[in-house]
Parts: structure tokens; C-alpha cells; sequence
């Protein structure tokens, strides 16, 4: 897998008095940590007294973890409930990036959001999400909204929200919008921080004085990257960080990901472009009609697919087999009883009635077992397809 792809941007990577910057991905070290409140001064609004933080640092060690352990989300509407998240386990550590792949509306970023406290009212939750440090636990399901916009949302977690040139206001300049975060997470010198943050993202600080209109849109996304990081926090979660974008920016996204994994924090990365999670994935979770059909590492995943859902995924890809997945993914207000993938996978049988069970990685009744399955299933498809 690669990890380091350096290629073209909008703007050379140099500083504002013409010195190089590290290269795409490459960020700098400790000196980027955001810096204390000044002892006997009074902590901005928002910010957190010492001792009260599930912020990391800009090197966590390994103590720091969030545990998902059956995350259920439904919507209920008139006349209809949508699931949207049933049942998803899995962890992410520190130096590590989880990559959450799948079709659009199988449920990625409404579990991210369930994370972080950002669902709207009629959502309702069940299941445990623990965000744990040296200092303690925080179970996030279950927190106040207070506690969720004091100790985590921007200190312990930082989020890069999908299309980030929508999210910024557009009557602002980036840099109001990145010191305004600055100034609620109590950094003392908003204005130098911000342009350290900049220079981190290969922008040039006088980028950060345009409009959100005057950005291209790889400049937002590193702006969106740059006020993630503001309060250095140890987990990074990245929704669909790629919409948008072209194949080179995409892949400098993705090599600052893995930067941000090699200097010691841990990402959640949501898409569902598999050639990007390649890039920066150490782990894989597979997401289908809002359940987890497969997990594992990254490599073994993408190369040997146990699931028949993961495999058509991996056989769409150009540089495979290059064959859709026949069918369309069921409405998340009708889900069947039993496997949702059933009416689109060429193995079914009686047997997937049932709901299948997580097993060694894998939640199917008929699993592939080697590269051969695999390549089957790509037969099968494109058999069908001819048909």
C-alpha cells in the first residue's frame, strides 16, 4: 500500500518568503501543538480548564481509543422508520487510520455523526461509543451536549465535514473562520497559529485572507483540514474528504492523512473510494444497507474480499475486473429480515433468511474463501451482466 504520493496542487509548496515546505502528507512535529493559556490568565470561552481535556496532543500515546460496540441509528419519520446504523463494532487506536467504505447512503456519515452528538432530534441511538485516554473514559452516546462541545468536538476530535467550501461561511474570510475556532479552543495567539496551521496544509498564509468563492477546491479542503486541527486533537474524522476533487489532489488528501497517522494520531476515514483508501488505510470496515459486512486489515481485504459485497466492490474497480454490482441497494425503511445483500449476491440461498452473523472478520452465510471466490464472483457478475 502506498503512503506517500507526492504530486501537483493548486499553489507550489512554499512558505510566504519563498522556503520549501515538507513535502505532500509530511507535516511538521511537536512544534505544531497548540499552546497553553497563559498561567493566571483567564481560559476564552469554551476552552478547558487543565485537567479537563480528552485532547491528545500532537503525539498520543498509545492509551487513547474510541470503542464502538453495536452503534444502532433510526430516524423515525411519519409512517416510516429509516435504519441507517445497525449494530457497528470496531476501534480505532492512535498511528492507525480506519477506513469506513461503501456505497453512498449505506450509513457512513450518519454514524459519524452519531459519534460526535450531531444528529438531528428525531434520531434515536443505541449501543456504546467509549472515547478513552490515560485520564480516563467518555462514553459519547450517552453525553451531554455540553460535555460533547467542551471535552471532545474539536479538542479530542476534530471533523472534516464533507464538500468544505459548503461548510465555510461565505461572507468570512477563511482566516476569520480558522481563528474564530481558535479563539472558542482558548489558543492565546490565534493569528500566528492559524498561519502555522496554513503552512502545515501546503497553503500560504495569505490564502487564509480570501473568500470561500476565491478558493479552489483543493484550497478548501485544506483549510477544512486546517480548522480539524486546530485544537490537536488525537482522532481525526475525515467525511468524504475526496468529493470533488481531482485524482491529484485526492491523492495529496490522502498522503496528508497518512501524515497525520505517522506523527501519531488516529483517523476515521469515510468514502467510498476504494483507490484512496488504499493509499492510507491500515484497516478496512465494509458497509452495506447500514450494517458491517466485513472487517479486517486493509491489504487483505482489498486483495483476498471474504464477502461477496466487498468483492463486487473491489471487481468494480477500474484496474480490476471492472463490472458493477448488479441491482440496487434496498430503501433503509424496508430492509429485509434476513441478509440485505441477498437480492444482489449470486451466492444466495435459503440459509440468508437469516441474518448472518460477524464471524472471523466477516457477517456472510456463504463467504469466499480464497482469491478463486473472487474471481468467480466476477465472473458470475459479468455473466449476468451480458445477460
Amino acid at each position: 500500500m502506498s503512503a506517500r504520493v507526492s504530486t501537483g496542487g493548486d499553489l507550489p509548496p512554499r512558505g510566504p518568503s519563498g522556503e520549501d515546505l515538507p513535502p505532500d502528507g509530511a507535516l511538521p512535529g511537536p512544534s505544531s501543538a497548540a499552546e497553553p493559556v497563559p498561567a493566571g490568565g483567564s481560559p476564552a470561552a469554551g476552552s478547558v480548564p487543565a485537567g479537563d481535556s480528552l485532547a491528545g496532543g500532537s503525539a498520543p500515546d498509545g492509551g487513547n481509543r474510541l470503542r464502538v460496540e453495536e452503534l444502532t441509528v433510526s430516524f423515525r419519520l411519519p409512517g416510516a422508520t429509516v435504519r441507517a446504523v445497525t449494530g457497528a463494532s470496531f476501534e480505532v487506536r492512535p498511528g492507525r487510520c480506519l477506513a469506513l467504505v461503501g456505497e453512498s447512503g449505506c450509513g457512513k456519515s450518519v454514524l459519524a455523526h452519531a459519534l460526535l452528538g450531531l444528529l438531528p432530534g428525531n434520531a434515536e441511538v443505541a449501543g456504546r461509543a467509549h472515547l478513552e485516554t490515560p485520564d480516563g473514559s467518555l462514553e459519547l452516546l450517552g453525553a451531554p451536549e455540553a460535555v460533547l462541545a467542551r471535552r471532545v468536538r474539536g479538542r479530542a476530535v476534530g471533523l472534516i465535514p464533507q464538500s468544505p467550501a459548503t461548510h465555510l461561511t461565505p461572507v468570512r474570510t477563511a482566516r476569520a473562520q480558522v481563528e474564530e475556532a481558535l479563539r472558542e479552543l482558548g489558543h492565546p495567539r490565534p493569528r500566528e497559529r492559524a498561519d502555522e496551521l496554513a503552512l502545515r496544509q501546503g497553503l500560504h498564509p495569505a490564502d487564509l485572507d480570501r473568500y470561500p468563492h476565491e478558493l479552489s477546491g483543493g484550497m478548501a479542503q485544506r483549510v477544512a483540514n486546517a480548522m480539524a486541527l486546530a485544537g490537536d486533537p488525537w482522532l481525526i474524522l475525515a467525511d468524504e474528504p475526496t468529493g470533488g476533487l481531482d485524482r491529484p489532489l485526492v491523492d495529496r488528501a490522502m498522503a496528508a492523512l497518512r501524515g497525520l497517522c505517522d506523527e501519531g494520531r488516529a483517523v476515521l476515514l469515510i468514502t467510498h473510494d476504494l483507490r484512496a483508501a488504499e493509499r492510507v488505510a491500515d484497516d478496512l470496515a465494509v458497509m452495506y444497507a447500514g450494517r458491517l459486512v466485513e472487517t479486517g486489515p486493509a491489504g487483505r481485504v482489498l486483495d483476498r474480499p471474504r464477502h461477496p459485497y466487498a468483492a463486487g466492490l473491489v471487481n468494480a474497480q477500474p484496474d480490476r475486473a471492472f463490472v458493477p454490482i448488479l441491482g440496487m441497494p434496498p430503501e433503509l425503511t424496508r430492509l429485509p429480515d434476513g441478509c440485505a445483500f441477498a437480492p444482489r449476491c449470486p451466492s444466495a440461498d435459503g440459509a440468508c433468511a437469516a441474518p448472518p452473523p460477524m464471524a472471523d472478520g466477516v457477517a456472510c452465510h456463504h463467504p469466499l474463501e480464497d482469491d478463486r471466490g473472487v474471481r468467480a464472483a466476477a465472473r458470475r457478475a459479468s455473466e449476468d451482466d451480458r445477460v
